[in-house]
C-alpha cells in the first residue's frame, strides 16, 4: 500500500469519526476527500473482498438487504453499504471504515448497493463476483436522462467487470437486453407468467416498443410497467426463460407474501417478509444473487423470511394507534405499485404524501403526472385523512385533487415536527409516501418520537 493511499485511509476515518461524534452520519464525505488524495483507492482495497453489486432503478436497498441477510445466516464475515451511500465516495468509505490503518481488509465479503449512474465508475474498481440488475425504469429525468441512457451506464459499467455472473431481470425487456452486448456469464430471474392474472394492457410503460428493431411489443402478460411476458412480433426479441422463476403467488399480505420459485427445475416455497408485488421480483433477485455466490438456495430462500426492510422501504413505526408505514416512492412505476398495494389493504387509513424536489429527489416533480393517483379516488369511502407535505406540497396537493379527491379532504402541513405529532394522535393505521429526502427528514422525526435506528446504522 502506497504512502499516498495510507493517507487517504487515515482521512477517511478522522473525517468520519468526527462526522459521528456530531451526528452527521459521515457516509460520503470522508471519502469524497480520501479520493482526491488516491483515486483509485477503492480498486485497492477491494482486491481481496469478494463482493456482490446491486443496482438498477427500483429495489436497490430491499434487494441488498435480502442478500445481506443471507451473508449473516451463514456466518460469513461481510460488511455492507446499508446507509444507502450508493454513490462511489460512499462505498469508499465503506471499504476504509473496514480496514486496517495499513489498508488490510477485515471482511472477506462485500454486499454493495450501487447507484445506475455511479456504475460506471464502481464496477471496474470493485470487480464484483456477482452483479444483480434489479429493472430499469424513467427515474430522476433531470439527473439520468432517457431510461435508455441509464441502460448505457449499466453497460459500460460491467464492462469493467468481464469476469462477472450478472443476474438480469427476465421480464424487464431493458435490463435483458445487457446479455446481448456483454460476455459475461448471465442468469435470469422473474416472474412467470402462470403466477399473475391475465393482463395485456400496462398501466404505465417505459419500453413501449423493442430496444432492437424499435417494433412495439406484444405481451403475454404483465406484472406491472412494462415487466412481464414481452415480445416483439418483428425481430423475434423475447422474455428470456427464468432460470429463478416464481411460478405462482400463494398468497399477498398486507405484511408479506407467500410464493413458489423453479429454481432451475426444483420447486421451492418461500416467504417474503414484505408485501407488493415489487417486492416478490426483489426476493427472486436476490435468490439469484446468494445462489450464484455460491452461498446456496436453501440459505437465499430462509434469508426472504428473516430480512428487516431497508429504512422507508414498507418500514413500520409504532407510531398512532394503528401504527405507522414508511413507504419511499420516486417514479411513476414505483408509485403506482404502492398505490396499488393501499388498494389491498382493508379498512380506513390514513395516507401523509410528501413530495421534494432536491438533488437526490429529482428537480422535475412532472413525474406525479404520469403516476395513477386516480387509483386514490377508488379508495375514497376508506381514507380517514389525506395530508400532504414536503417542499412541493402545493404540487402534490393539486395532483391529488385533480385525481379525484375534493381539495376540502386534502390538508397540508409542511412542519414535520406538527405532523408526527398530528400522526401521534390518529387512530387508524397510518401510510406514508414521501420521495428520497422527505423520507430521511420525516424519518427522523418519527424515530425522535418513536425510536428506531438513525439511517447509517
Amino acid at each position: 500500500m502506497s504512502l499516498k493511499a495510507i493517507l487517504a485511509i487515515l482521512l477517511c476515518k478522522a473525517l468520519r469519526l468526527v462526522s459521528r461524534l456530531l451526528h452527521r452520519g459521515g457516509t460520503a464525505m470522508p471519502g469524497r476527500f480520501a479520493l482526491k488524495l488516491c483515486p483509485n483507492l477503492l480498486a485497492l482495497l477491494a482486491k481481496d473482498v469478494k463482493s456482490v453489486a446491486i443496482t438498477g432503478t427500483n429495489g436497490k436497498t430491499t434487494s441488498a438487504r435480502m442478500v445481506e441477510e443471507a451473508f449473516a445466516g451463514q456466518g460469513l464475515n461481510y460488511f455492507a453499504n446499508r446507509s444507502g451511500a450508493n454513490l462511489i465516495s460512499g462505498i469508499t468509505t465503506e471499504f476504509v471504515m473496514n480496514c486496517t490503518l495499513t489498508g488490510k481488509m477485515r471482511k472477506d465479503y462485500a454486499v454493495i448497493e450501487c447507484d445506475e449512474a455511479a456504475a460506471r465508475m464502481v464496477f471496474g474498481q470493485l470487480k464484483p463476483q456477482v452483479i444483480l440488475v434489479t429493472n430499469l425504469f424513467r427515474d430522476q429525468l433531470d439527473r439520468y436522462g432517457e431510461v435508455t441512457h441509464t441502460l448505457e451506464n449499466i453497460l459500460e459499467a460491467v464492462k469493467g467487470a468481464p469476469e462477472a455472473l450478472l443476474c438480469l431481470n427476465a421480464d424487464c425487456s431493458l435490463t435483458a437486453s445487457l446479455a446481448d452486448r456483454l460476455p459475461n456469464r448471465v442468469v435470469y430471474f422473474g416472474i412467470d407468467g402462470s403466477a399473475v392474472p391475465a393482463r395485456l394492457k400496462p398501466e404505465i410503460s417505459d419500453a413501449t416498443h423493442c430496444i432492437r428493431c424499435k417494433t412495439e411489443y406484444e405481451y403475454d402478460y404483465i406484472t406491472y410497467g412494462h415487466l412481464g411476458g414481452f415480445r416483439c412480433p418483428k425481430c423475434g426479441y423475447r422474455r428470456h426463460k427464468a432460470d429463478y422463476a416464481v411460478t405462482d403467488i400463494v398468497q399477498q399480505r398486507p405484511d408479506g407474501s407467500s410464493v413458489v420459485m423453479d429454481i432451475k427445475g426444483k420447486k421451492e416455497l418461500a416467504d417474503v417478509n414484505l408485501p407488493a408485488m415489487y417486492n416478490i421480483y426483489n426476493a427472486a433477485g436476490a435468490v439469484a444473487a446468494v445462489s450464484e455466490m455460491g452461498l446456496g438456495v436453501q440459505a437465499a430462500i430462509a434469508a426472504l423470511g428473516r430480512f428487516k426492510c431497508g429504512f422507508g422501504r414498507m418500514e413500520p413505526f409504532d407510531l398512532g394507534q394503528g401504527g405507522a408505514t414508511m413507504m419511499l416512492v420516486k417514479n411513476p412505476a414505483g408509485c403506482n405499485q404502492v398505490i396499488e398495494f393501499l388498494q389491498n389493504i382493508p379498512g380506513r387509513f390514513n395516507l401523509v404524501v410528501c413530495l421534494n424536489d432536491r438533488s437526490a429527489d429529482g428537480t422535475d416533480v412532472s413525474w406525479i403526472w404520469d403516476a395513477d393517483f386516480e387509483g386514490l379516488a377508488a379508495l375514497s369511502s376508506r381514507l380517514e385523512n389525506v395530508v400532504v407535505s414536503g417542499d412541493r406540497a402545493g404540487d402534490m396537493r393539486v395532483r391529488i385533487k385533480y385525481a379525484g379527491i375534493p381539495d376540502g379532504r386534502i390538508a397540508m402541513e409542511r412542519d414535520y415536527e406538527k405532523l408526527v405529532d398530528w400522526m401521534a394522535r390518529q387512530e387508524k393505521p397510518i401510510y406514508i409516501m414521501p420521495t428520497y429526502t422527505a423520507m430521511l427528514e420525516l424519518r427522523q422525526e418519527v424515530i425522535k418520537r418513536c425510536g428506531g435506528q438513525d439511517f447509517w446504522e
